[in-house]
């Protein structure tokens, strides 16, 4: 399993930036999303950014890693770290809605 985490670009040189983020900072390739600006959020794997998102999702994301790692330390109530989750009706995808069996 692969887990994606948000890093915050802190300096931008072409292709590679310096990000910060869970674990510190890092030399990040941005070859798939290409030159980002000082202060935007990337969802890194392995050294790499793959995706651009905006300050909430990477906020919702390091959430729910603060959710896996209290959950692998025992603790058993973790609804304050999915509150995106938590007392919502789930929703089709869009693409799936209308669709029938």
């Amino acid at each position: 399993m692969c887990l994606g985490i948000p890093m915050q670009v802190i300096e931008c040189n072409g292709y590679v930036a310096l990000c910060q983020g869970r674990g510190g900072v890092r030399q990040l390739d941005l070859a798939l999303v290409g030159e980002q600006p000082v202060g935007a959020w990337l969802l890194t794997f392995i050294d790499a950014a793959r995706e651009v998102i905006d300050a909430e999702r990477a906020a919702q994301i390091n959430a729910a890693l603060d959710g896996l790692e209290a959950v692998m330390a025992g603790e058993t109530d973790i609804s304050r770290h999915f509150a995106d989750l938590f007392e919502r009706t789930p929703e089709l995808p869009a693409h799936l809605r209308g669709v029938t069996a």
